[in-house]
Order: C-alpha cells, then structure tokens, then sequence
C-alpha cells in the first residue's frame, strides 16, 4: 500500500517536473563566432563598424509553439549585440581594415544588423516527433563616398526532438544559426569592395 502510493507520488513529481520544465521560459546567452575566412580587400583603411539590433521584441518564439505561451524564449539584446560587434570588426580586421566605433566624416562604414530572429514550431509529420524552426536574418550595409550597398544574408535550421530542446540545447542550435549568418555575410565579397573604394 505505501509502495503504490510512493510510485504514485513519485509520478505525480516527476510529471510535474517535466510540465514546470516546458513551461519555463528560457533566456539564452548567445556567443556566435564567424568561420568562414573573409575576402581580403583593405590596406589598412579606418572603416567604422557597429553593430545594431533590428528586431521588434526580445522574444525569438516560444518552446511549444503557441503565442500565448509562458514557455518563451528570449534573446537579450544588450547581451547578444556586444557579440556580433567583436565578431564584425574581427571580420573587418582580417579584410585588412583597421575597424573603429567612432564615426567621422568621409570615413567608410560597416553596419551589422540582426534584422530579425525566430524560433517557431514545425510539423514533423511523424508521430511522437516535433520540430522546431529556426531563422536568422542579418542585414550588413556598407556605406563609402556616396555608395551604399546593402546585403541581406537569412540561415535556417530545422531540428527534429522527442524531448523538447532544453537551455543548452537551444543556446546551441542558435549560435550555430547565426554563425551561419555571419559567415555568410563576411564572405560577401561586395562588403569588402565598397569600403575599400
């Protein structure tokens, strides 16, 4: 009789835990790293780099899909910005410009944009098996003597799970989307030419 009511117990505990668990939101520290090498274009020029958050709200998606949904996940703007703006003016570096934050007349510039990130719900179209949809989208506009040009870069991924994807999971899946989105970029040869001009 107490063993039947132990396991009963035990259950109760653990399905409850498995509940809390999808229903807690997530806050994801993001450390996305270019891989791709860059086109070497500069000889030393000063070209100005920032990088700038373009999206609407902080909150990417939700693990289980719905909008109204306690389980969100969010990505920090003011955590996730410092990141690409090491990783643009390290890319700038090695184009062989010498990146810097301040603006000055005439000077060439870099704007990174993360225009928009997304994490959504699939179909799998397999029993007992979900999805989830991730999209990146980067914005880089590079501006030099009345040029501008202006390239947009989007990555996504598809990652099927039994289990939904924990913290380490996800901070996983999205530095690996926005590396992506980086090194598409980066490895856009018409960057380097305009500021080069």
């Amino acid at each position: 009789m107490l063993r039947r009511q132990f396991l009963r117990l035990s259950g109760a505990l653990v399905a409850g835990a498995l509940l809390a668990g999808c229903a807690s939101p997530q806050y994801l520290q993001l450390s996305p790293e270019r891989s791709a090498a860059v086109p070497q274009t500069g000889s030393g020029q000063q070209v100005t780099v920032v990088a700038v958050d373009g999206r609407e709200r902080e909150v990417i998606g939700t693990r289980s899909g719905g909008s109204m949904s306690t389980a969100q996940i969010t990505v920090n703007s003011h955590e996730l910005i410092p990141q690409l703006q090491a990783e643009a003016e390290r890319a700038v570096r090695e184009m062989g410009f010498n990146p810097t934050t301040e603006q000055a007349q005439g000077r060439p510039m870099l704007t990174l944009e993360l225009a928009s990130l997304h994490y959504g719900q699939g179909d799998s179209g397999q029993p007992l098996v979900d999805e989830a949809r991730l999209e990146g989208v980067f914005r880089a506009i590079a501006k030099n003597k009345g040029t501008t040009y202006t390239g947009t870069y989007t990555s996504r991924r598809t990652q099927g799970y039994a289990v939904k994807p924990g913290e380490d999971t996800n901070t996983r899946m999205l530095n690996d989307l926005l590396s992506d989105g980086l090194n598409r970029a980066f490895n856009d040869p018409e960057l380097g030419r305009v500021l080069a001009r």
